[in-house]
C-alpha cells in the first residue's frame, strides 16, 4: 500500500512540474484590421496566465506566451470568441460577432475586399 501511495505522489508531482510557466504557442484568429488586432490582443492578455499576445493582421497568427499552470489554449480561444473573433477551435457566437465594429466584419467578403484594397495602397 505504501508503494502505491508513493507512486501516486510521484506521478502527481511530475505532472505538476511538467507544466510550463512560459509556454509558447500560436493560433489562427480571424480579423481584418488594427481595431481587430487591439481587440484580439486585449482579450488574450486579459486571460489569467497570458503574459504576451501579439496578433499579425496579414497572417492572422496570434503568438502567445502563457503559464500552463493557470490557463490553456482552449480558455484563451473562448475569451477571444467572446469578443467576436473566430479561432480554429471556437467560433464566436452571432451575438459576439455582431458586436464588433462594422469595419471588422471579417465574415463579410466585401469588408475583407475593402481591407485588401487598403493593403495594396499601403504596399505601393
Amino acid at each position: 500500500m505504501k508503494k502505491i501511495i508513493l507512486i501516486f505522489i510521484l506521478l502527481v508531482t511530475t505532472a505538476t512540474f511538467a507544466q510550463n510557466k512560459n509556454a509558447k504557442a500560436s493560433m489562427e484568429v480571424d480579423g481584418v484590421c488594427m481595431m481587430c488586432k487591439e481587440r484580439i490582443e486585449k482579450a488574450a492578455i486579459r486571460t489569467k496566465g497570458v503574459k504576451s499576445a501579439v496578433w499579425n493582421v496579414d497572417t492572422h497568427e496570434l503568438k502567445l506566451i502563457y503559464d500552463e499552470r493557470k490557463t490553456d489554449l482552449k480558455t484563451i480561444s473562448k475569451k477571444i470568441a467572446e469578443v467576436g473573433h473566430d479561432t480554429k477551435e471556437i467560433k464566436a457566437t452571432d451575438e459576439a460577432y455582431n458586436s464588433v465594429h462594422p469595419c471588422c466584419k471579417y465574415r463579410d467578403k466585401d469588408v475583407v475586399k475593402d481591407h485588401e484594397g487598403e493593403k495594396k495602397k499601403n504596399d505601393n
